[in-house]
């Protein structure tokens, strides 16, 4: 047996352990019970949480509270949900929701991503099951925090990487496990530019604030600015350091998903960049982060290459796919093996693979030697489904805090690198850059007392 096939069943056996584990639950739910009805709350009601309110719509439970500091996007939800949240109680501030609203079974989060780590853990504080969208947290010290938390914290926990619940993940893993593709070396993961702020400095100055958005609170923990129309919200956030990180912190919970799992992969010990427009109060305009992870376990080492705003893999890497598909997917996440290689895309959700005595790359499922490969992997409904089954009792979910925090640590690693513009050592498990006082500010922020600890 290689030593991929060694590590990734080692991987394999740990994550079959956990989903057979028993849970404590709240509120006197045991394993084997269920109830007819949840009552839901949702916290940052922008475009994303929309399809979170109609899913635990379609599914029959009851939206019992919207949330938002801007009452425009509140008043937008209840057009479009009618009267799925009629009966909803309407909040600007998730504290009062949290105390008024003592009913309420769950709560799925959708802030900017500055404002996560706070919100779970008054939620997690409260005994509501959460569901928050990735990435986890704003910072790696929010991120080790929230998944130190989790452990003790009697209550369902979900990171949304919505291609955890694909099929074709499991697959991908069911694959990896049993040695298919040999041993592991490197990972491909890219995004295109996008249309957030990239290589930018603070706008100066200030616009008129609407009547509907509390700005001060929106900002919350971050350092006051003047309020721009149209460049920080909504949706244009992500670009900006002080609210989120970029392509990089985006998406690493999704392409990392799957390989960080199926390759048990912890902490890179090695970090180094290339890039244009770094140094900026946004995100690089484009930039290519190569993450070490050292041997473990049997496995060699491992490359995680990123890739974003137009740089892209070498054409050597590349070729295959255009081979196959007559030009290089928008998005994807390829690994490389000795034996062959698989393209899951960036949310982990394709399996397309190809041996080395393949002249393309096919589905898994059309793949004559894969075939022969047994699925052991429990497959479910969707990725709201399997936490809502969680809470009423069953199966352990597929992407809780813990593994939504590990891989949120990854990739903001890079962002500590991208940000001191640098190559770093990195000590995951101390959560430091050995010799570079000055990453600290990078790892964990000082928040605004009004908002931040109590």
């Amino acid at each position: 047996m290689n030593p991929t096939t060694t590590t990734a069943r080692r991987s394999f056996l740990k994550t079959t352990a956990a989903a057979a584990s028993t849970l404590i639950l709240p509120s006197g739910l045991l394993r084997g019970q269920t109830t007819s009805k949840l009552k839901v709350g949702f916290i940052g009601m922008g475009g994303q949480i929309q399809g979170h309110v109609a899913k635990i719509l379609q599914l029959g439970h009851n939206v019992g509270a919207l949330c938002d500091v801007d009452a425009a996007q509140i008043e937008s939800s209840k057009k479009r949900r009618g009267e799925g949240v009629a009966d909803a109680a309407m909040y600007s501030d998730y504290r009062v929701l949290l105390e008024k609203e003592r009913s309420l079974d769950a709560i799925v989060i959708a802030t900017p991503d500055h404002w996560h780590a706070p919100i779970c853990r008054a939620v997690m504080q409260a005994g509501k099951h959460v569901y928050c969208e990735k990435p986890l947290t704003h910072t790696i010290a929010e991120a080790r925090e929230l998944r130190e938390m989790s452990r003790t914290a009697k209550v369902i926990t979900q990171t949304g990487n919505q291609g955890s619940a694909s099929p074709n993940l499991r697959r991908s893993m069911e694959l990896i496990a049993a040695g298919f593709f040999g041993a592991i070396s490197d990972i491909h993961v890219w995004h295109p530019t996008h249309s957030w702020p990239s290589g930018e400095e603070r706008p100066a100055g200030g616009d008129p604030i609407p009547a509907t958005l509390d700005w001060d609170f929106w900002l919350g923990t971050a350092p006051e600015r003047g309020y721009k129309a149209g460049i920080y919200h909504p949706a244009k956030w992500r670009g900006w350091y002080d609210f989120g990180n970029g392509s990089l912190g985006d998406f690493c919970c999704h392409g990392f998903n799957m390989p960080v799992r199926a390759l048990n992969l912890d902490y890179p010990t090695r970090i180094e960049i290339t890039g244009t427009g770094l140094g900026k109060e946004s995100f690089a305009s484009a930039c290519t982060v190569h993450f070490h992870f050292a041997a473990r376990d049997g496995r060699g080492p491992v490359r995680l290459h990123f890739y974003t705003g137009g740089d892209l893999p070498p054409a050597d890497v590349t070729a295959p796919l255009i081979g196959t598909f007559g030009s290089l997917p928008r998005t994807g996440c390829l690994l490389i093996g000795d034996q062959g290689q698989l393209q899951s895309g960036l949310w982990n959700s394709d399996c397309y693979i190809k041996l080395n005595i393949d002249a393309k790359f096919t589905g898994a499922d059309n793949h004559p030697a894969a075939k022969k490969i047994p699925i052991t992997l429990p497959r479910v409904k969707g990725h709201i489904d399997e936490w809502i089954d969680a809470i009423q009792g069953g199966p352990k979910v597929f992407a809780d805090f813990d593994l939504g925090g590990h891989l949120t640590e990854i990739g903001l690693s890079g962002i500590v690198a991208l940000r001191l513009q640098k190559n770093i050592d990195w000590d995951g498990p101390n959560l430091k850059v050995p010799g570079m006082p000055d990453a600290d500010k990078f790892i964990r922020k000082a928040e605004r007392a009004k908002y931040g600890r109590a």
